[in-house]
């Protein structure tokens, strides 16, 4: 949520009702009633900025790993109060660490199974980075919670595209189908860690960070080290975008 904004939901409720299915996991609620519920919990926490965290286990049953057929899913949601735009790292650029990665092959799904991603995290934050980016045979994946661009030196905006190696962000289509409309050219394909670490610019996305400059990769300086002026502009309609959506509260 942004001033009161519900941003991107509509595509946050279709992963969260696709990878439930790739899970072979009902729906505890129907989609518009987790909607009705996510306005509830804003407005019964007078929550302006921030994300509401939804979680669905399978049920509750002795220890198997073969559930029973009639299990009703576990549903627990929340607020998580935050100031999601004009943060420092969105002012002035981030450091992302680069990972080898350790996740398993269906990263398109949405889980809790996140201990690559938290272990990753750690070890950045253990070498000053504030962030990391995984790789996987030569090409960036994905950042541990975010997604992955550039803006190479011909001004394609680039990002890997969707396929079982990578959650599909939210974020993500959202920004991409902005830039779209601001005739920017986009590229989804591989990205290799040479061309990323040479790269024009390059930035994260993700629903709790919007759009983040990121100013180093590895032990390589982007561009002059600030963020730069696509970037800059992606943040600007982003954010535009965000305000114009339906205001809950």
């Amino acid at each position: 949520m942004v001033d009161g904004h519900l941003i991107d939901n509509d595509l946050h409720l279709a992963r969260f009702a696709r990878s439930l299915g790739e899970l072979d996991i009902p729906l505890p609620l129907a989609l518009e009633n987790v909607r009705e519920m996510q306005i509830e919990l804003a407005r019964r926490n007078q929550m302006t900025d921030g994300t509401i965290y939804l979680q669905v286990s399978r049920g509750v049953a002795e220890r198997n790993f073969l559930p029973e057929a009639d299990m009703a899913p576990t549903f627990v949601a929340f607020t998580q109060p935050k100031k999601l735009y004009d943060t420092p790292a969105q002012q002035n650029g981030i450091a992302v660490a680069l990972v080898e990665d350790p996740r398993w092959n269906r990263r398109d799904i949405k889980t809790v199974m996140l201990l690559g991603q938290a272990l990753a995290k750690q070890d950045a934050k253990a070498q000053g980075f504030a962030d990391v980016w995984l790789h996987e045979d030569g090409a960036i994946t994905e950042g541990a919670s975010s997604t992955a661009f550039i803006l190479t030196h011909d001004d394609k905006i680039v990002t890997r595209q969707n396929s079982h190696a990578i959650l599909p962000g939210c974020t993500r289509r959202a920004v991409m189908t902005l830039a779209e409309s601001a005739n920017l050219t986009i590229e989804e394909r591989p990205i290799t860690i040479a061309e990323a670490q040479s790269a024009a610019e390059a930035f994260l996305t993700s629903a709790s960070s919007l759009v983040t400059p990121v100013v180093r990769i590895g032990d390589a300086v982007i561009g002059d080290g600030k963020p730069g002026p696509v970037t800059r502009r992606l943040q600007e309609i982003y954010l535009a975008a965000a305000r114009a959506c339906e205001k809950i509260i």
